[in-house]
């Protein structure tokens, strides 16, 4: 294949990637070629001998801005267009792109030119972007073995590969795991309990499946708009079961399991991590957060569960006392929990999610959800026309006060085949200043799983869907409405990872005011408002079941940190399993013990294949500093725009190049407290 004709290449000088024309044999050879062409590139810099931030730097910048625009749109596809044609290539792709990385990252002569960089009296008169950039660069190389020698250089190279190896592996098995299992109703006395919009999604689902079509019935499967509201309505006890089983031991069994892959990545996690000094992987993980330790962390989730724990006793107390008095159910078990809750909920707040949907209809919820932000950030959104990997994907621009075009985003809205199940936001491009002065603008990826229209009815939405959108629309913002021009520190680049969630946490916070919600909460077939009683039993039903809720979350961040610090696999044995490690957790913090077979740990790919290892606390973390910030929103008006402001140029627009505690300090005038964190989940 010509160079000049693969679109992957060709993407390098155009806006946006050239999804129609991407196919899986343009990957290997535009792969090729791009690290062929910085590998010249590498060995051109490390000829210089007076390096300096226009010589060096910006190039440096520009090599990985290169591997980027080619291998960025492959991973996109990847997670939203997977194939049995790409699986393989991608495959391949990983490992070169894994190997490329590690080999820049100890490449010493590199290293040595960025300490020239920093030790030359030029750096003084760089701008703070550019001085950051520069220091986290010689941090991250010390973090890639730059400094080590010999054979331990080598080692350390090697694992970094096998480890992205792992990680894919993981993520693949997971999603063949979660297809695998489907649930296919034939007789109708079996939807019991399922409301109709429910019922409706799962016959379209019947309709388009290629294994189903023409056959009609109701299709129920492990993706999450599928699963968790059959959970939630279904009165088929024994059907509950079946799903639930099959979802808490995906990636378990037979050539799926993850079991091994597991202990391999935790096993090479820690060895890297001694290879570069540290006693564990843990400690590694936190040389780039906020935190300064593990024990710091573990005191912090262990202090949030001592908080919470009442609470979360009490609750439990009350849904085993009302599933027996109410519904029959003595010997309460883990797939009636859905069940019963919305059953508790329904009974307390008279109020369910199905109750809701209608009120929260797609075009409405993304409209207001724009329109907030244009009034907090004196910005404007539009869609445009844009090459697309799927008919149903959205392209927006992002334009200034001035009209002027300062970002982009596509968003991709609905559950289907072939793509990853949750939420995410990822980058497409990143603002920055090349070395030819030009300013390239941010675009994202915003990626969610809801259920798609159904007939002539819009897609409508559970506010628990609503929130997911306006947190992954957080992340954008924290994206796109950067003002850097250091692309190292640009947007999320450089942002501690305990910090990342900050933004997504805070718009979260929205969703709960009736200002906010005036803007989009309107019924799809009469256009009347929310009704001021239903929102009200929303808004009181909002911490039902939060202590529950909070220690479910303090479980897996407690569990991931122990696993990558007390937990103890660098020798390739250990005292206990992974399993056993998890009991234990659950028996310290859980309120209620999930039966034997959960093998929870082989379907946690945030830990595993999606960079949260030793940093799922981070969510615990980002919510108290984000709870804190809207707490400022609530003091001065939660659509202030000077409050905006502030919060705009102190934290969402300056990146990674600003200490966040400082910038944090700089916008609330003082240090994070969880005291909003307990109020806003109406922990006492």
């Amino acid at each position: 294949m010509n160079n000049s004709d693969n679109p992957l290449l060709q993407g390098l000088n155009t806006e946006l990637p050239l999804f129609d024309k991407i196919e899986p044999e343009h990957v290997l050879p535009a792969l090729n070629h791009i690290i062929e062409c910085n590998q010249k590139e590498v060995d051109r810099l490390t000829g210089i001998n007076q390096p300096t931030w226009d010589n060096f730097m910006a190039p440096m910048e520009m090599l990985n801005e290169q591997i980027q625009r080619v291998w960025g749109p492959v991973t996109h596809l990847n997670a939203v267009k997977n194939s049995d044609e790409l699986r393989p290539v991608y495959q391949q792709g990983v490992q070169k792109v894994a190997s490329y990385h590690a080999e820049l990252a100890q490449n010493e002569t590199l290293y040595t030119a960025i300490r020239k960089v920093r030790e030359n009296g030029a750096f003084n008169t760089l701008n703070h972007e550019q001085k950051q950039a520069i220091e986290h660069a010689l941090r991250d190389f010390r973090l890639s073995g730059a400094e080590l020698k010999g054979s331990d250089k080598s080692r350390f190279k090697a694992i970094q590969i096998q480890l992205s190896e792992l990680a894919t592996t993981f993520e693949q098995h997971l999603l063949d795991a979660t297809r695998a299992t489907e649930l296919h109703i034939d007789d109708e006395a079996e939807l019991a309990g399922l409301p109709d919009s429910i019922r409706a999604a799962a016959a379209q689902r019947a309709e388009e499946s290629e294994q189903y079509q023409g056959r009609g019935g109701w299709l129920i499967t492990l993706d999450i708009p599928s699963y968790l509201p059959f959970m939630q309505y279904s009165e088929r006890r024994e059907l509950r079961e079946h799903m639930y089983t099959a979802y808490v031991t995906r990636a378990s069994e037979g050539e799926l399991d993850n079991s091994s892959i597991i202990n391999e990545t935790l096993k090479l996690r820690n060895e890297a991590a001694q290879l570069i000094g540290f006693d564990h992987y843990g400690s590694y993980s936190l040389a780039t957060k906020m935190a300064d330790s593990t024990d710091e962390v573990i005191g912090f989730l262990r202090e949030l569960a001592d908080k919470t724990r009442t609470m979360a006793k009490n609750e439990m107390t009350e849904l085993r006392a009302f599933a027996g008095n109410n519904l029959g159910i003595d010997d309460l078990q883990a797939w009636d929990i859905p069940f019963a809750s919305e059953k508790l909920r329904l009974n307390t707040y008279a109020i369910s999610e199905e109750e809701l949907k209608p009120y929260f209809p797609e075009q409405k919820v993304l409209s207001g959800m724009f329109a907030l932000v244009e009034k907090l950030y004196g910005i404007t959104i539009r869609e445009e026309n844009a090459l697309k990997w799927h008919k149903s994907v959205h392209y927006f621009n992002i334009f200034d006060k001035n009209d002027q075009k300062i970002a982009g985003f596509y968003f991709d809205p609905y559950a289907r085949a072939h793509k990853r199940g949750g939420a995410w936001m990822d980058e497409c491009t990143v603002r920055w200043r090349k070395p030819d002065g030009s300013l390239q603008l941010p675009v994202a990826y915003l990626v969610c799983n809801f259920d798609a229209p159904i007939g002539n009815r819009p897609a409508l939405w559970t506010h628990n869907e609503v929130i997911t959108l306006f947190h992954e629309f957080g992340h954008g913002l924290h994206h796109m409405l950067t003002k850097v021009e250091t692309r190292s520190v640009s947007g999320i680049n450089g942002v501690p990872w305990d910090a990342v969630e900050l933004p997504s946490q805070f718009m979260e916070n929205f969703c709960w005011e009736r200002e906010v919600t005036n803007l989009f909460a309107r019924h799809f077939e009469t256009d009347e408002p929310l009704p001021d009683a239903l929102f009200g039993k929303m808004v009181a039903a909002r911490n039902f079941q939060s202590g529950m809720q909070m220690l479910r979350q303090i479980e897996f961040s407690l569990f991931d940190m122990l696993l990558h610090s007390e937990f103890d696999l660098r020798s390739g044995s250990s005292s206990k399993s992974v399993q056993q490690l998890l009991d234990e957790v659950r028996n310290e913090v859980a309120v209620f013990i999930p039966p034997s077979f959960n093998k929870f740990q082989n379907s946690f790919s945030h830990i595993f294949a999606g960079g949260y290892g030793a940093g799922y606390y981070s969510y615990k973390w980002a919510e108290v500093l984000s709870s804190d910030v809207y707490a400022a929103f609530e003091e001065e008006g939660i659509t202030n725009s000077e409050t905006a402001t502030r919060f705009l140029n102190t934290i969402l627009s300056i990146g990674g190049s600003r200490n966040l505690m400082e910038s944090f300090e700089a916008f609330r005038g003082r240090k994070p407290g969880v005291d909003a964190l307990l109020r806003h989940s109406g922990i006492q």
